[in-house]
């Protein structure tokens, strides 16, 4: 089996955030496409409603 290469500290960290922050893009992103969905389909009946 091949070995992984050695990574510095510096090097882990950077790619720690690196994928931290691709995480949370797909995160945000995710939300948006469904409070988008849900507005849509709910359309102006939302701002119709009596509570």
């Amino acid at each position: 089996m091949s070995e992984e290469p050695e990574i510095s500290g510096a090097e882990a960290i950077k790619k720690k955030k690196q994928r931290n922050l691709a995480i949370a893009l797909s995160l945000a992103a995710f939300i948006l496409v469904v409070f988008l969905v849900t507005i849509l389909r709910l359309g102006g009946s939302v701002a119709d409603r009596s509570f």
